[in-house]
């Protein structure tokens, strides 16, 4: 099978390597245009399986609304580079730092967006260290360990890849379903060819550590509630990932602003993409209104 070309950036975006002080990350970025004030910098970090390309339909109206917008592949995810087998590379806190390092080096502070996966390491980085960010979205990210049901699907993709190659891998996820259903956010972005292509970037041991820790994830809410950011839990309406009522749950204990959005399900930003982008465009400007 020919390897498909990769998928273009949205109009009048930039995808290159953002260098910081822990490496180079590849990522798309799309600038405020001409004529619209400057009103934020945000940094979007994907789900497992995922990659910045979930985030390719909200950037143009993030720009619209004033929001620079870089989404950001993360270590050994389709076109950043990492280890290919040694997953102690891959370990939370490891990626926390490498968190820290991107929002510094897209231009600290900036709203931190984690998508699934995204949100529980942008949650550890927040932890570790909230200066480098103006607040934090948490979309369909939940509390701690993913549902029953997707860590059964994680164990079968983790034991896949002990034993079969990669493109071995894509071909057996294909058979068990949808991809987006193997705990990643990839419906309606660039069809299979892209996804094939991205599925082969992953690095294994990326994929395998991160897997684990969906699955073994501690819940860390009340360590993130006294971290001195504002907060926004975003969510479909169903979610078969973490449950709606303990995503609501978690808005509650974080005292966070809460959305939910019509239509959507795991992945808001690629199925009702200008819903979701008001949304975080609301947020950002209420916090810009509530400083001034």
């Amino acid at each position: 099978m020919t390897t498909p070309a990769p998928l273009p950036p949205p109009p009048g975006a930039r995808a290159y390597p953002l260098r910081t002080a822990r490496g180079d990350f590849a990522v798309v970025d799309l600038q405020v245009p001409p004529g619209v004030d400057q009103r934020g910098v945000a940094l979007l970090l994907p789900g497992f399986t995922g990659s910045k390309e979930d985030f390719s339909l909200l950037h143009a109206p993030l720009a619209a609304r004033g929001y620079r917008s870089v989404a950001i592949d993360g270590r050994g995810q389709y076109e950043s580079d990492g280890p290919a087998d040694d997953e102690s590379a891959y370990a939370q806190g490891e990626l926390a730092r490498d968190v820290l390092a991107q929002a510094e080096a897209a231009g600290a502070p900036v709203h931190l967006v984690g998508h699934s996966l995204g949100g529980q390491i942008a949650r550890a980085a927040v932890i570790l260290d909230h200066s480098p960010f103006r607040s934090l979205t948490l979309v369909a990210s939940g509390p701690a360990q993913i549902s029953t049901s997707q860590q059964q699907r994680v164990k079968l993709l983790r034991d896949a890849l002990a034993v079969m190659t990669m493109p071995e891998v894509w071909d057996a996820i294909l058979a068990m379903g949808p991809p987006e259903e193997v705990g990643g956010p990839a419906r309606g972005i660039g069809g299979l060819d892209h996804l094939r292509r991205r599925w082969l970037g992953n690095k294994p041991a990326q994929l395998a550590a991160t897997g684990g820790q969906l699955c073994t994830e501690p819940d860390r809410v009340a360590e993130l509630a006294a971290v001195p950011l504002p907060f926004h839990v975003l969510s479909g309406e169903k979610d078969d990932t973490w449950p709606v009522p303990l995503l609501d749950d978690m808005a509650v204990r974080l005292h966070a602003h809460r959305t939910i959005v019509p239509g959507a399900e795991h992945s808001p930003n690629a199925e009702q993409p200008l819903p979701t982008a008001d949304a975080l465009a609301d947020f950002w400007d209420s916090l810009t209104e509530a400083d001034g």
